[in-house]
């Protein structure tokens, strides 16, 4: 759960422009906009290897402590901008929030278990949206498929929420999919099918 609080000290950004922000990721800091709750959005720098152990430890669902001007703000993540080949974070917009506010969160499903031997599990959706208290969010859920048996499906509907959550997705939304999983003879088949295939296509050929 998000009930461990991340302090997080910011500075107020004075600069603008690519170039400030370019600057300012090389001093190991990450450029970020607090908004929310009709409030005037503040432009902040984040310390980056702060910031970066969060979302590590915690998932990007972490709710932050952050010190603004003196004051403390509770904020959640909203949007992280990840640079696709160095992983430098980039930038990040930050929600205001307040105590008992619920939020509306993305969680990511979290398989684990074996299931029954000769079954094979599939991945239709790798999370769910939920409403829930800003400071009672999950990290993730579990759902576990030990020993399950081919022909057994989980739904969003199956997750249990925390006390208080509302689900947002629909509960009919297909989690995990577990089948029979393919023989050596059906591979077999799918083979013999193709080299029919192939021959068949030879065959044409030759004859014109």
């Amino acid at each position: 759960m998000a009930k461990e609080i991340n302090n997080l000290k910011t500075i107020t950004r004075t600069e603008f422009g690519k170039g400030s922000a370019r600057r300012a990721r090389r001093e190991g800091q990450v450029p970020a906009v607090l908004y929310g709750h009709h409030t005037e959005p503040r432009h902040l720098l984040l310390n980056a290897l702060d910031f970066a152990a969060v979302l590590r430890n915690h998932g990007t669902n972490s709710l932050l402590t952050l010190e603004v001007d003196g004051k403390e703000q509770l904020a959640l993540p909203k949007q992280i901008d990840v640079h696709p080949l160095t992983r430098v974070i980039e930038h990040t917009d930050l929600l205001v929030v307040k105590k008992g506010e619920k939020v509306v969160v993305e969680i990511a499903i979290l398989v684990v278990g074996e299931a029954a031997p000769g079954t094979l599990v599939t991945t239709d959706a790798d999370f769910i949206e939920i409403e829930v208290e800003a400071t009672d969010i999950p990290e993730d859920f579990e759902l576990s498929v030990a020993g399950v048996e081919a022909g057994t499906q989980f739904t969003a509907a199956d997750i249990t929420l925390p006390s208080g959550a509302t689900l947002i997705s629909d509960p009919e939304t297909l989690l995990v999919n577990v089948i029979e999983a393919p023989t050596g003879d059906d591979l077999g088949d799918d083979e013999e099918s193709d080299e029919e295939g192939e021959s068949a296509e030879d065959s044409g050929k030759a004859g014109e």
